[in-house]
């Protein structure tokens, strides 16, 4: 791996490109329009790395902040359901990597202090190593993409880039990976990315944005065999019975007159008071609603099923306290659909990188996952809550035979893969709302790009290690609470 090289393009500062400690949310640096010649697309990302050299990608500079990181985990800790909040505050206690997974609002702020291009896509926002994993298509192919969408918005493309690579340092050093292995990782995260947007950059628009990765080559990949055959077994579990046959076992009990989600407190539960009634009768109503959102198939579909039960369930790190259910529907022929609801908020992004287009943060999360991903549920849907407050809402399938990323048995050299196919994923993220002609110009053929992203995902690391260490001082001190989970 290399760790020193030149980029071949030359280094200037295009109007309105953000510079170096200035807030990303400045103008965007002008591009000629996708329809232009493959020339002029190639001059101008050769023309922004001049004003925008990737070296500038390299540092984080703590110097650079504006606020203090747990105001800020406080601030968005607002508006959730209180008595999980210190459930959410556990979890990102646990370690460095837990913390940075809830904290994807401490570091857009950093973010929007650092160097931009000023080229904008549709960011994930929240692109670290976990939210990746496989899931079914409604082909019932087993594809890898990314899973988790909440703060989508039009931002810089370098935000993602730079979150995802980061988090694979943290891995590494949660896992006691050497210098050298976990440095790799982010590395050839970075490395994918450049290579991937570069063969987007030549290939057929229809083919880039057809371009899929499958979960068994990723697994065949790794040379983990025994990991390998736990996955498939699972996959060929999942694809051979109904997965929603396996959700209800592990989530419902069979009762009269209905069947009912199983209470797991403090993760699931029902809210059996005068309040959990109206919250009921509120996503009851609210649920026709979000039929209007789906393809017409899909609500013919859904008319096949009546609601049955309701639940909350506590999910993730990030989106603990936010207000989330699992909705059991049933057939006439006594087969389950389980559904998710959850509440959206405004992106993370959107202080920094402006107001997204779309008004409705549960559209925003489904038009900014049906964009970025290969394939997309197509139980994906949003709606308004019919409610006191009537937040607004977003509903997805809750599980379709979904394989998630085993972190805590994560070895150097199965992580290495999983970066690459990690990297190449977001670069077929961006690549259908970004130019990659412009982006590969940008980056080059040096490894001028991934140089930069290691050295920068260290730096941040060490970051979102010192904000750890503040988190728990913050703790010690009464200004957070934290519960267990037990």
């Amino acid at each position: 791996m290399a760790k020193t090289s030149k980029h071949k393009g030359g280094p200037t500062r295009e109007p309105g490109a953000a510079k170096a400690g200035a807030p990303a949310h400045v103008a965007a640096a002008s591009a000629p329009p996708q329809t232009a010649s493959v020339r002029d697309r190639q001059a101008a990302g050769r023309a922004l790395a001049k004003h925008t050299p990737l070296k500038n990608h390299a540092a984080w500079r703590a110097a650079q902040r504006q606020h203090d990181p747990i105001d800020l985990l406080i601030e968005s800790s607002k508006g959730r359901i209180e008595h999980l909040v210190p459930i959410r505050y556990g979890r990102m206690l646990a370690n460095p990597f837990a913390f940075f997974r809830g904290s994807a609002a401490v570091m857009a702020a950093d973010l929007s202090r650092t160097p931009s291009s000023g080229v904008r896509v549709q960011a994930c926002g929240d692109c670290h190593a976990v939210n990746f994993g496989g899931f079914a298509t409604p082909e019932r192919r087993i594809v890898f993409d990314i899973n988790d969408f909440d703060e989508t918005s039009p931002a810089p493309w370098e935000w993602d880039v730079k979150r995802l690579v980061a988090s694979f340092v943290l891995l590494g050093r949660y896992r006691n990976f050497s210098l050298d292995d976990t440095r790799e990782c982010a590395w050839r995260a970075a490395r994918a990315y450049r290579k991937r947007m570069a063969r987007y950059a030549e290939m057929p628009i229809l083919d880039a944005w057809y371009d899929s990765f499958d979960l068994e080559e990723l697994l065949e990949a790794t040379g983990n065999t025994a990991l390998q055959k736990k996955l498939q077994k699972k996959i060929k579990d999942g694809t051979e019975t109904a997965s929603h046959e396996l959700e209800f076992e592990k989530l419902a009990v069979r009762s009269r007159p209905e069947p009912r989600i199983r209470d797991q407190p403090p993760l699931v539960y029902h809210i059996d008071d005068e309040r959990g009634r109206h919250f009921r009768d509120d996503i009851a109503e609210s649920f026709r609603r979000y039929r209007e959102s789906v393809l017409p198939s899909v609500a013919t579909l859904l008319e096949r099923y009546r609601l049955v039960d309701i639940a909350i369930k506590v999910v993730g790190v990030g989106s603990v306290g936010t207000l989330c259910a699992v909705v059991l529907l049933m057939s006439g022929n006594g087969d389950p659909l389980f559904l998710q609801v959850k509440e959206a908020r405004r992106s993370v992004l959107e202080p920094y990188a402006g107001a997204n287009p779309v008004t409705h943060p549960g559209e925003r999360v489904v038009r900014g996952q049906r964009l970025m991903q290969g394939a997309s549920d197509m139980f994906l849907g949003w709606l308004t809550g019919a409610g006191k407050g009537h937040p607004n809402l977003y509903v997805r399938q809750l599980n379709d035979v979904k394989i998630k990323p085993q972190i805590e048995v994560a070895i150097p050299s199965g992580t290495k893969v999983y970066a690459r196919y990690t990297g190449m994923t977001l670069a077929r993220a961006h690549c259908r709302s970004g130019d990659p002609v412009l982006l590969s110009a940008y980056m080059g053929d040096s490894d001028a790009f991934e140089d930069a992203m290691a050295d920068f995902a260290a730096s941040y690391a060490d970051q979102a290690e010192r904000d750890h260490e503040a988190m728990v001082a913050a703790v010690r001190a009464g200004r957070l609470e934290i519960r267990s989970e037990a």
